[in-house]
């Protein structure tokens, strides 16, 4: 028997390290799908959102004459915001040399407008830079400003691609009838259009409140007070003055918070995006799902593997990306929302840390998108499958039948009784094909208009409005 000892224990083996390498995927495999929004919602565009707040604020002090500030001519403006317009990497770099020794992140932005104002010949205004400014006032309008720009500029008009996507399926589609099934069993059938354009339906929905929410942000000192800003200037209308610096952001201005300002349009705003996503995901399994049952054949990618041992499978590897990624992404919105929507009294740090996850939330969740996008254009629907499907379940029109016979009942023209158990007895639990039902109705005790009406009636033609109602997007 081998001595224990002498076992190789490979927890000992040690390899030379890597050189620096992202520990996301999304700034790593998949970082070409998401690199849009690292423009808002990176490090570096809430330091560049941070710098515009600042140079806008300095701007607005001078322009009302605050303290014997003499107003900014356009030039000295121009020169004082190409600071954010133009900001990159050497105002990257000189942050992160800052931050190592104030280890304050906001306090180091200050300190690069402070900077540029002297290289500008401005000195004698700085001292309006971060004016009774708490970090929170920066932060607030920093993180409404990133988090609307990433939404409106990126994350939403993918949304809508998706949904414009869905809808030119539904349309092309809105024919083609197809065998539904509640619980999984056959059932009424509809059109595969229908059924795409109750996708797009709940996700223009969505869409739509997201598209009309607000993006707030406070600016009104340590504990949403003034409390310094009227000390300096009693005379000052500083609500006044601080609704009008924000709302000239392109932001909503929050007048009632603590330090912070609430995050409750945040919370509001991922609940609608864990929404969407959870409308996101029920269509990437139900598509999954129309796939495994070849009513969608997938069409193949030139050079593309869908197995390693078996040559002849493509697999639904968008839908099934889209899935997982709505999933990380719903976890982390759902984290967002109960974290934010909680401060400790006037102020804690729990928002800080977790504010720099907005980024992952979104990407996961754009990275789901992107692929929902390419899947639904890689998908052909077979027409023939469904019929096929359609022609194996005559069984269905028992609900068709027993509502017709209801109706003659009403009108006078039958006399059966309890029609839903005549058809329960025929139909329930067996397979009736075509002949069969015709038969059956032939002899039933109804009006010759609704007896003609049931036998030309087939699995493929009960559709009820199905076609018409793609109409409603």
């Amino acid at each position: 028997m081998r001595d224990p000892r002498t076992r190789h224990d490979r927890s000992l083996v040690t390899t030379p390290p890597l050189p620096p390498q992202p520990l996301s995927p999304l700034d790593g495999r998949y970082r070409a799908a998401v690199s849009g929004l690292a423009d808002y919602l990176s490090e570096a565009g809430l330091n560049r959102a941070r710098v515009e707040v600042e140079v806008e604020w300095i701007i607005l002090l001078a322009d009302r004459g605050l303290f014997g500030a003499t107003a900014l001519t356009d030039a000295q403006k121009e020169s004082l915001r190409a600071l954010y317009r133009d900001f990159g990497q050497a105002e990257i770099d000189w942050l992160a040399e800052k931050e190592a020794v104030t280890r304050h992140d906001v306090k180091a932005v200050e300190y690069l407008v402070r900077d540029r104002l002297a290289s500008l010949g401005l000195d004698a205004i700085a001292e309006l830079t971060h004016f009774a400014c708490t970090s929170e006032d920066i932060n607030s309008a920093s993180y409404a400003l990133t988090v609307k720009r990433a939404v409106e500029n990126v994350w939403l008009p993918k949304l809508r691609a998706v949904i414009a996507a869905l809808s030119d399926l539904a349309r092309e589609h809105r024919d083609a009838a197809m065998l539904s099934r509640t619980h999984g069993q056959p059932a009424t059938p509809s059109t595969m259009g229908k059924e795409l354009a109750v996708f797009a339906w709940r996700l223009g929905r969505v869409a739509d409140q997201i598209e009309a929410g607000e993006y707030l942000a406070k600016f009104s000192g340590a504990t949403g007070t003034w409390s310094a800003h009227v000390v300096a200037a009693p005379d000052v209308d500083w609500p006044e003055l601080s609704r009008t610096f924000i709302e000239g952001l392109g932001i909503h201005f929050n007048v009632l918070t603590t330090q912070i300002e609430s995050h409750d349009w945040q919370v509001e705003l991922y609940d609608r995006a864990r929404h969407a996503g959870g409308i996101l995901h029920n269509l990437a399994t139900d598509v999954w799902t129309y796939i495994s049952m070849g009513f969608f054949a997938q069409i193949p990618v030139a050079g593309a593997t869908g197995s390693s041992t078996m040559p002849h499978k493509i697999n639904p590897i968008r839908f099934e990306n889209a899935e997982a990624n709505l999933e990380i992404a719903g976890g982390l919105f759902a984290t967002l929302a109960s974290t934010l929507v909680t401060s400790r009294l006037q102020r804690d740090l729990t928002d800080s840390t977790t504010q720099r996850n907005i980024g992952v939330a979104f990407g996961h969740s754009l990275l789901a998108l992107d692929n929902l996008q390419r899947g639904l254009t890689e998908i052909l629907l077979a027409r023939d499958v469904l019929l096929a499907d359609l022609d194996a379940n005559w069984e269905v029109l028992a609900e068709a039948i027993q509502t017709v016979v209801r109706a003659e009942i009403v009108a006078g023209r039958s006399q059966i009784t309890d029609p839903y158990a005549l058809l329960k007895d025929l139909t329930r639990g067996r397979r009736v094909g075509g002949p069969e039902l015709a038969e059956f109705v032939e002899g039933l005790d109804i009006g010759a208009d609704a007896k003609a009406r049931l036998v030309a009636l087939t699995p493929a033609t009960y559709t009820g409005l199905a076609d018409r109602l793609v109409d409603e997007l």
